[in-house]
């Protein structure tokens, strides 16, 4: 029942954040050859919104700067795999995202207006600077570092795990892809009803990670204690992120 209560905050929390309910567009960002941006016009209106798509790795940095003509246009950033949950909320944290990538994939860049806005059907010009910059962190190849078998992970353990919006402490599977030897690696944490947790690790130490919320850190022996403003926390073995 606890985490079935969760469960049901978790959904109605993320998609009152996703951007108003409506018709979504969507479009493949895509760079000139050479180039690591480029500049998107738009407009929206009422209950539609625009998905931007943007291919990027774990490692590197994405930057996205929104000037709408509207007070009530915004965007969120979606983590690879999410239909709903935002890792990034422009109507709490404004109009520029710039932060390291935790995990490979596709993130998306959803432009919408809030839901007041939409009902009154109004509308909003806008310009969009999207850039991906760095080298990615390759994952480690089997040759090198074996795999769970008919996965793309190098390994999985339970770890003891405080979710979003559960107060009590449980266990969560992780999986991991490693990026080199020396602590480097993707740490992917299920959660409840399918959402996960990605954090990623440079020289043992997490630097980023897919939450909304500030991320902070102790070690303690060879465990990396992680605490999430949001509550959540993780305990992730040294074992996990560089094998042994």
């Amino acid at each position: 029942m606890r985490a079935l209560i969760a469960t049901v905050l978790c959904l109605i929390l993320f998609h009152g954040v996703a951007g108003a309910a409506g018709d979504i567009r969507r479009e493949e960002v895509r760079f000139r050859k050479g180039a690591s941006g480029t500049t998107i016009t738009g407009k929206i209106k009422g209950r539609h919104s625009v998905d931007y798509r943007v291919q990027a790795r774990a490692g590197q940095a994405l930057t996205v700067t929104f000037k709408p003509s509207s007070l009530s246009a915004y965007f969120n950033i979606l983590p690879p795999g999410s239909g709903d949950v935002a890792m990034f909320v422009g109507s709490t944290s404004g109009n520029h995202f710039e932060n390291i990538l935790p995990s490979d994939g596709i993130y998306t860049i959803r432009v919408y207006l809030m839901r007041s806005a939409a009902r009154r059907n109004e509308s909003s010009t806008y310009t969009l600077a999207v850039s991906v910059k760095g080298k990615p962190l390759e994952p480690t190849p089997a040759s090198l570092d074996a795999t769970k078998p008919g996965t793309h992970y190098h390994a999985s353990t339970s770890i003891a795990c405080v979710p979003p919006y559960e107060s009590a402490a449980r266990t969560c599977e992780a999986f991991v892809i490693r990026r080199g030897f020396g602590g480097t690696a993707t740490v992917e944490i299920r959660l409840a009803a399918g959402y996960k947790r990605n954090i990623l690790f440079v020289a043992g130490k997490p630097v980023a990670s897919d939450s909304q919320t500030a991320m902070t850190f102790t070690r303690k022996d060879d465990v990396t204690f992680i605490t999430f403003d949001s509550g959540e926390r993780y305990e992730i073995p040294d074992a996990l992120v560089s094998g042994g």
